[in-house]
């Protein structure tokens, strides 16, 4: 008897037990998962990710099973929301990750942007800041958004400002996306699948508004999905994430993955300095001369410190 053929393909959909696999040729298949792959023990809610490299049985009817994942060169791991000793893949084999975030309504916090960022920087993903909706900012929002673009600037991240609503940095976004994997993530209503829709109409990706009575938005993906888009952008769009609980870093580590700390860590008097109380802490002068973002260094204490239940409220509220 011949074996069964096997072949390669890209997950680009992850709805719980079926998968949606782009083959190499274009062609897609829906696939589910071979009882075996789902490992005894795993601590992860997510074994097989949008973006993972698998191979596939097939089982005809246009129909497949997963019987292999391939090695990932990167990938981006969080704590799953209310299953704290669950970790949730949220996709793999990434060129970059992008942030959206704004200013306000809803606002996105500090706390939260620099654990995405820390997960991205330990995991070798490039991440880049998206500022949306600059159609909505007050004046003392764009005095803010100044604050961050010059914080962030400084720690080595590209910064970009976007509306979907105006145009505005929507063609700087559609050169970055282009031609490279995606992740394209951030708070639920800081309008991710507008500016999507903004760069490719004929993704119709659902919408919907803030709420006004929390100020907060409204989940309107539901599962992560790799959309291929003009100009072979591939598009991973996310369902909104509250909270970004960060996994498996010790605390001797943290500095190591916010790029201003590390670039000063050589000049500390002692070579484990943690940055808190020590005499000839080079972190904490760059801090006290303003040539160190306090924000930032607020969200390296509070991850030191264990603030880590996926609360960005919790996450800001450190103080230094």
């Amino acid at each position: 008897m011949s074996a069964t053929a096997t072949f390669p393909g890209t997950v680009v959909k992850a709805t719980g037990s079926w998968f949606q696999v782009r083959l190499d040729d274009g062609t897609e298949r829906a696939c589910r998962l071979r009882g075996q792959l789902r490992l005894k023990g795993s601590k992860s809610t997510s074994f097989v990710a949008v973006g993972d490299r698998v191979e596939l049985e097939d089982e005809g009817a246009e129909q497949a099973v997963i019987i292999a994942l391939h090695d990932r060169r990167n990938y981006i791991l969080r704590k799953s929301v209310n299953l704290s000793h669950r970790t949730q893949v949220i996709a793999a084999n990434l060129d970059q990750a992008v942030l959206v975030t704004t200013v306000s309504e809803p606002k996105t916090l500090f706390g939260f942007i620099d654990r995405f960022l820390a997960t991205a920087e330990a995991y070798s993903v490039p991440a880049v800041l998206v500022f949306n909706k600059m159609d909505a900012l007050s004046e003392a929002d764009r005095d803010e958004l100044e604050y961050r673009e010059a914080a962030y600037g400084a720690a080595g991240y590209r910064t970009l400002r976007t509306s979907a609503l105006t145009g505005e940095g929507l063609e700087e976004l559609r050169s970055l996306l282009a031609n490279k994997v995606t992740l394209f993530s951030g708070h639920s209503g800081v309008g991710k699948s507008s500016l999507a829709n903004a760069l490719d109409p004929s993704l119709t990706l659902r919408t919907q508004a803030v709420s006004t009575a929390h100020g907060q938005g409204q989940h309107t993906t539901t599962f992560a999905e790799m959309h291929l888009m003009a100009g072979n952008i591939n598009l991973i769009d996310t369902p909104g994430i509250r909270g970004f609980g960060i996994v498996s870093m010790e605390a001797s580590e943290i500095g190591d993955y916010f790029p201003e700390i590390f670039a000063l860590r050589s000049q500390c008097r002692f070579a484990d300095c943690s940055h808190t109380e020590e005499p000839g802490c080079a972190v904490r002068d760059a801090v006290e001369a303003h040539k160190l973002a306090p924000t930032r260094y607020r969200s390296y204490l509070s991850m030191l410190h264990g603030v880590d239940d996926d609360d960005p409220y919790r996450q800001d509220a450190y103080k230094i």
